[in-house]
């Protein structure tokens, strides 16, 4: 467990296993819960990294708004502090547009990994957006939190064990009030710039039925990406949780693919 204090605030982080760092970049709102299954399939082979966002779980959520620029370098300053070297980033929704802009801005990334990702504000539904998080005066009610993640998933993984383990997790580390506010306000003004100039290579993965970026948003960024790939996934905004075990598979070659040696 590390904490990282970057421009005052307090960065919270954990690692597992040895190797090149595959380091993940959570959500707007989720806490690093959303990275449980890639993050321990990884780790070993690879040495895995999974931080709290500035807002999010046991990191300090200081005063907003907050934008993808700030974010990013919170995060270089979190592998900094963690002596990481050659980087794959894995990044959903916000935490992909903090990848997209660190990739330009800092030498670290050797990959990039995206989950229902646009490159601009304009292209998510903010209103689908907020839908995924109960009111912060529900957050304690099971039913509320349940409710809230409708969008995520389909109907059929909301009647397994695994999402019941998911709301007791939301209600333990997922965003609130003005920390979520202004994770929604760096993703509503990001803008990611010219696309051919990010040469790092790209994995595009998408939810088919995601609600808050259309999966067309995700096959246009891909196809923009000089060395970007577009990967379909069954589901809703959270289909990396869904479908783990294909999804880990997929990252698990990339990685494989572009790690040094």
């Amino acid at each position: 467990m590390y904490t990282t204090t970057e421009d005052g605030v307090d960065l919270y982080s954990e690692t597992a296993g040895e190797g090149e760092t595959v380091a993940f970049v959570g959500d707007c709102g989720f806490g690093a819960w959303q990275w449980a299954w890639q993050y321990d399939a990884l780790a070993g082979p690879y040495e895995t990294l999974a931080w709290d966002l500035r807002g999010t779980g046991r990191s300090d959520s200081p005063a907003g708004p907050y934008d993808v620029d700030r974010l990013a370098a919170d995060f270089e300053a979190v592998l900094a502090d963690n002596s990481a070297r050659r980087v794959h980033v894995v990044g959903a929704g916000l935490g992909g547009m903090i990848a997209l802009r660190y990739a330009r801005e800092y030498g670290r990334a050797a990959s990039l990994a995206l989950f229902g990702t646009a490159p601009r504000g304009a292209a998510v539904d903010l209103d689908a957006l907020r839908a995924l998080y109960p009111d912060p005066d529900d957050r304690e009610r099971s039913g509320a939190v349940r409710d809230s993640l409708s969008g995520a998933f389909s109907p059929a993984f909301r009647e397994s064990d695994a999402f019941e383990q998911v709301v007791d997790w939301r209600r333990e580390e997922d965003a609130l009030g003005d920390g979520l506010a202004a994770q929604i306000a760096a993703v509503e003004g990001f803008e990611t710039g010219p696309l051919y100039e990010l040469t790092v290579p790209t994995l595009v993965f998408h939810g088919l039925a995601d609600p808050v970026v259309d999966s067309a948003v995700g096959r246009e960024l891909a196809a923009d990406l000089p060395r970007g790939e577009f990967v379909p996934v069954e589901g809703r905004r959270l289909a990396h949780v869904e479908h783990a075990r294909a999804v880990t598979d997929r990252l698990d070659g990339f990685v494989d693919d572009h790690r040094s040696g």
